[in-house]
């Protein structure tokens, strides 16, 4: 199993290795360390300082707070509230819901139509960052995507307890 330095797991994160070393990285085992080179990586690009537990989406993390409360946040330190919550519902939302709206991104005749489904953008309210597109029927609910459990993925899976401190 190879183990990579944090210097080629930046480049990973940033996109500038070549393809073929992107795929051994994803196809072979992880080293035991990788999720916390990760998380310290991802710490380190942010502007803020409220401690990373899970990377969540592109551009989104859940983070633990001083005052032990943990949140959706984004690049930018927009904060979405609660983890336990839908980040979406405090999200900006631009619904492509007409042919002239999808045509804006699809040229004619290769987007969907917006008799059978809408394209939902979601934005940061804080830096204007698209973070998520969702393709769904007209009128179907806001997706939640995952609530994760991190006691019990900290605990069973990565073996170390969380310190709240």
């Amino acid at each position: 199993m190879a183990e990579y330095d944090l210097e080629t797991l930046r480049q990973l994160k940033r996109g500038e290795l070549p393809f073929h070393l992107v795929h051994e990285m994803q196809s072979s085992h992880k080293d035991s360390d990788r999720f916390f080179k990760m998380l310290a990586i991802a710490q380190e690009s942010v502007p803020w300082d409220d401690r990373i537990l899970l990377p969540y989406a592109e551009h989104l993390y859940i983070v633990d707070k001083p005052d032990k409360s943990r949140v959706v946040k984004c690049d930018c330190g927009h904060e979405f509230g609660d983890y336990r919550r839908n980040w979406k519902l405090s999200a900006l939302v631009y619904v492509r819901d007409t042919e002239e709206k999808i045509n804006e991104i699809y040229p004619n005749m290769l987007g969907c139509d917006p008799e059978w489904m809408h394209l939902r953008e979601y934005i940061c309210p804080g830096c204007g960052t698209l973070l998520e597109v969702e393709a769904v029927p007209p009128g179907y609910p806001v997706v939640f995507d995952f609530q994760p459990d991190i006691d019990t993925f900290y605990e069973k899976w990565l073996k170390k307890p969380l310190n709240r401190e």
